[in-house]
């Protein structure tokens, strides 16, 4: 008998192939990273393109362990051609495709002159470089002696509280540098610095309760150190262009903002190889004091348009730096409305300060003789000066509200070069369309349908792994997040379908095409187009609203108007996405963010007195320890920096839960099975903005696996590709052994024997590539004898696809439920999903045409008997119950006229029984989301459990996500 060998140590002994995977999952073996070390730190001749006779020739009897599911014709695809940009799909409905589009550069842009330094350079330029030469952690006198320290810095903790950390015996012991946080902190101040904090007062015209202090630091400091920043060396674009889907260049296309029409214009008026940096500012005020104190700060970030918006939206990268603490005054004033006056001069004046070195570099750097220009608000504001002495306030401010101006006299860009309101004020999502949709169009939907009703709707959704679900409803939300704010927008329209007068759903609904449309990372013409027709159908109904009465005011009155601000800036998005790109780039999720980790944070750290120079203080070591850290990063050598990097992946994924829900045991079945152990997860450093966690990359982990020798790896592989989705399943099934007749019970479908008969006999006609549908006469009877009469039943499946507008970008994985029957789950919990029935058609490039909705029922994998002989090599396979698309009377696109959603039914037998079949795992595409079509009142009697199994006609909702919204709107 041979005996089983651990392709990591070489350990060998081992009965079987399970037993070596339990050795590699246990965490002190030493095997455990075997794979995603295999993953970092391989190298080989170029794999790119494998062949079927490529693969491992594996040939297993059954009942000797589990094959290799089968990936020789075409299962894995051709994953590094993918990567390049090749889609397989044709373009469709405004869906821009990357492996056809032209790109007109601007000619002599972004010339460099020389060599200039790097942040090495800077680093070893201060004073205390020359003791560095011997020990490359001074100031402090090793390394351990500087993670101590750096941990202490950047714990938030007081000083106090490090005095007493210092104290302790134990640490006394240790052969550290400082015995104290002033003597640290004076190490630190010894470090070398980034951009450097300074204060001014501030003289006021009117008085104020106290000093007005301004901390900033030069901002362009601040940018040159995002620059020269190495972690964004290949994150910079610095070259505007056109960008068109064919070379006709009939259909522009907007993303980055280099790909806009400011960035061309403005570096037309710069001279020949000039370089051309976008900046971002951004501010907002943030309270600092929690529940009592009433302490506000008003922080200025600064960030860099040119590094790529995938980079930039990562909070995690910190590229947005704080340049400036605006001073929050209070003015003593008798009119309240003018101390807002007085506040919007100061801050313009405050602004004006910190931000002349920008305003300088860019009038030298144009190089015009006069580069401002005159705009409409410059205008107006001159004639507003011309009749009204500026100093008087009052006076002032009404002449300005005539052009529906604040009354500030010199607003800060009055000086800057190439400066205009109507371009860089853009769009920004988190207030502009997620905050009005649930100022607005939620309160309209909850006013219409009813609170009570609405609540219940919303309790009664079946729970998808991974997704909020409202258990209390949405009407009595408290303290309503961003996230809170998308989720709700991801049913509400399905919800409340049937329940609202249809133009009125029309006009809501029209305007949630508008904010899922225009938050696309990637717009073309086509698009843009859409994006309009979507904004004017919504003013041709919107009358409906007031007409229903169901525009109210807090205290309940009806509201006859239509005064929303953001509803007319909406009329600015299309003409943004022209002149700056997409504005999905502009949204302040990261600076908000950015506000617990630069202000937040710092001032908890505090002793709750001045927090200014307190917060600046806190940055400022904070910075210096990030830049120290990096320099020595840098400077280790690459064996030292393979093992940290191993060891830091290592700690992430420990942290790591694959399977967020939990099950109960049930006798013996193994409902905790699907939690993996022979697979470590695999980290890829996703691009997917607002993650907030590294992406599993079950790509690379199947590409992995499919090059390992025959015998190497246990078997049969659980994670594999298949065109643009990945699939994984747990090594260990849910249910190890179950007969077919059982299983058939357990899961509610008397029909399991003659369905897989009938998959085996058109495996036998049309071969083992033959894409299989569902539904057709059951040739097969109730009881037709089958090569094999066990089966191993999984409870889930981690289904992983790329982004539909970029295939580099990895998107986190989903998982999907195939559970039977159990508390509270009493009719099953069973997800639907994207299935394909045509092999000409792909997902998502063709959409629906060429595929199907369906529910899985069964997850499986056969298990033969001893000897027995059967022509289709072993894989997964599920059964799946099937909806169709419910013919509509008008329109030709067979959606619902005022939803614009497809309505679907379960198909039925002429017995009544569901119509169901099995088809390989492989043809399964992505999840999809399906609300029960609750009518005009829902029925009292759905749950959550048992919503989807009552339900006779559900909503195919394409807002659910973001990524099947494009190819469910085909």
């Amino acid at each position: 008998m041979s005996s089983f060998q651990c392709p990591s140590c070489g350990k060998g002994g081992f009965k079987n192939d399970v037993a070596v995977a339990r050795h590699m999952s246990q965490p002190r073996s030493g095997c455990s990273t075997w794979l995603q070390d295999l993953v970092c730190l391989r190298s080989g001749p170029d794999d790119s393109r494998m062949d079927s006779d490529d693969e491992p020739n594996i040939s297993m009897d059954m009942d000797d362990g589990p094959n290799i599911p089968d990936i020789e014709s075409g299962g894995f695809g051709d994953w590094d051609q993918m990567s390049r940009g090749s889609t397989g799909g044709s373009e469709s409905q405004g869906m821009p495709t990357h492996n056809s589009e032209v790109i007109d550069s601007y000619p002599d842009c972004a010339q460099t002159y020389g060599n200039g330094y790097t942040f090495l350079d800077l680093f070893n330029s201060d004073s205390n470089s020359k003791h560095r030469a011997t020990n490359p952690y001074y100031p402090f006198s090793s390394r351990k002696d500087w993670e101590v320290g750096s941990w202490l810095l950047r714990s938030g903790l007081s000083m106090g509280k490090i005095d007493s950390f210092l104290s302790l015996e134990l640490i006394k012991t240790l052969p550290l540098s400082f015995l104290s946080a002033k003597e640290l902190r004076g190490r630190a101040e010894m470090s070398p610095s980034g951009p450097r904090w300074m204060s001014q007062i501030i003289p006021t015209k009117y008085p104020t309760k106290l000093p007005v202090v301004l901390y900033w630091r030069d901002p362009l400091d601040c940018i040159s150190s995002l620059l020269n920043h190495p972690a964004f060396h290949d994150q910079l674009d610095f070259t505007p262009r056109r960008v068109y889907t064919t070379a006709q260049r009939l259909c522009r296309v907007y993303s980055e903002w280099a790909t806009g029409d400011d960035a061309w214009n403005m570096q037309s008026a710069l001279p020949k190889g000039a370089t051309l940096l976008g900046t971002i500012l951004s501010s907002d005020k943030t309270n600092v004091s929690t529940m009592t104190g009433d302490r506000v700060a008003h922080p200025l970030l600064v960030s860099l348009a040119n590094i790529r918006m995938s980079t930039r939206l990562k909070s995690s990268s910190n590229a947005f730096v704080l340049t400036a603490l605006l001073p929050v005054p209070k003015f003593i004033y008798k009119k309240k409305h003018m101390r807002g006056v007085l506040e919007d001069r100061l801050i313009h004046e405050c602004l004006d300060i910190v931000l002349r070195p920008l305003k300088v570099a860019a009038r030298e750097g144009v190089m015009l003789s006069d580069p401002v220009g005159h705009t409409t608000t410059l205008s107006q504001l001159a004639t507003a000066r011309s009749k009204v002495d500026p100093d008087d306030i009052e006076a002032f401010f009404r002449e300005a509200q005539k052009f529906r101006l604040n009354g500030v006299n010199t607003p800060f860009w009055l000086d800057w070069p190439l400066s205009d309101p109507s371009h860089f004020l853009t769009p920004e999502f988190l207030h502009l369309i997620h905050r009005e949709f649930y100022d607005h169009d939620a309160k309209w939907l909850i006013c219409a349908v009813g609170d009570t009703e609405i609540d219940f709707r919303f309790s009664v959704l079946q729970v998808i792994t991974g997704f909020r679900h409202f258990h209390g409803g949405i009407s009595k939300l408290k303290q309503v997040t961003g996230r809170a704010q998308r989720d709700i927008q991801r049913s509400i329209v399905a919800v409340s379908a049937d329940a609202v007068p249809s133009t009125v759903m029309t006009a809501v609904r029209a305007l949630m095409d508008f904010r899922y449309l225009v938050q696309s990372p990637v717009i073309n013409d086509i698009q843009l187009t859409r994006i309009s027709t979507a904004l004017e159908e919504f003013h041709a109904n919107k009358d409906a609203i007031i007409d229903g009465g169901f525009r109210r005011g807090q205290r309940g009155g009806v509201i006859e108007n239509w005064y929303i601000p953001k509803l007319e800036l909406m009329q600015s998005i299309v003409p943004s996405i022209r002149n700056t790109g997409v504005p999905l780039q502009w949204t302040a999720d990261t600076t908000e963010h950015a506000h617990i980790t630069e202000i937040k944070d710092p001032a908890r750290s505090s002793n709750n007195n001045n927090y200014d120079p307190q917060i600046c203080r806190h940055l400022d070591h904070t910075d210096k320890c990030r830049r120290f850290d990096l320099a020595m990063s840098l400077l280790n050598n690459m064996t030292d920096s393979k093992r940290q990097g191993s060891d830091d992946v290592g700690d992430v994924n420990d942290n790591i839960d694959l399977d967020a829900d939990h099950d109960h045991d049930d006798g013996d079945v193994d409902f905790d099975a699907d939690v993996d152990h022979d697979v470590p997860d695999l980290l890829a450093m996703s691009k997917y903005p607002g993650h907030p966690r590294p992406t599993t990359n079950y790509f690379e982990i199947a590409k992995v696996l499919r090059h390992r020798e025959a015998g190497t790896v246990p078997v049969p592989l659980r994670s594999f590709v298949i065109e643009r989705t990945a699939f994984h399943l747990a090594y260990d099934p849910s249910i190890r052994n179950i007969s077919v007749d059982d299983a058939a019970i357990k899961f509610g479908l008397p029909d399991l024997r003659p369905a897989i008969a009938n998959f085996l006999r058109r495996e036998d006609t049309h071969g083992r590539d033959h894409i299989h549908t569902i539904g057709g006469a059951r040739r097969a009877g109730p009881t037709t004898p089958l090569p094999f009469d066990k089966l191993q039943v999984w409870f889930k499946l981690r289904l992983q696809d790329t982004d539909v507008h970029d295939i580099s970008i990895i998107r986190p994985a989903q998982t999907l439920n195939c559970a039977p029957p159990s508390d509270p789950w009493t009719s099953g919990r069973y997800d639907t999903v994207i299935i394909n029935n045509e092999a000409r058609c792909s997902w998502p490039a063709d959409g629906l045409h060429g595929h199907t909705i369906g529910q899985i029922r069964l997850l499986m994998r056969p298990v033969g008997k001893s000897g027995a002989n059967w022509s289709w090599k072993d894989r997964f396979l599920v059964y799946v119950h099937r909806f169709d698309i419910v013919p509509q009377s008008s329109g030709t696109n067979d959606r619902e006229p005022s939803t614009q959603l497809h309505l679907l039914k379960r198909v039925k037998r002429s017995n009544g029984t569901r119509v169901g079949d099995i088809i390989p795992v492989t043809q399964l595409r992505a999840l999809v989301n399906l609300v029960p079509r609750f009518g005009a009142s829902a029925d009292n009697r759905l749950t959550p459990y048992n919503s989807m199994e009552h339900a006779s006609q559900f909503w195919l909702n394409k807002y659910w996500d973001k990524n099947s919204y494009f190819p469910l709107s085909m």
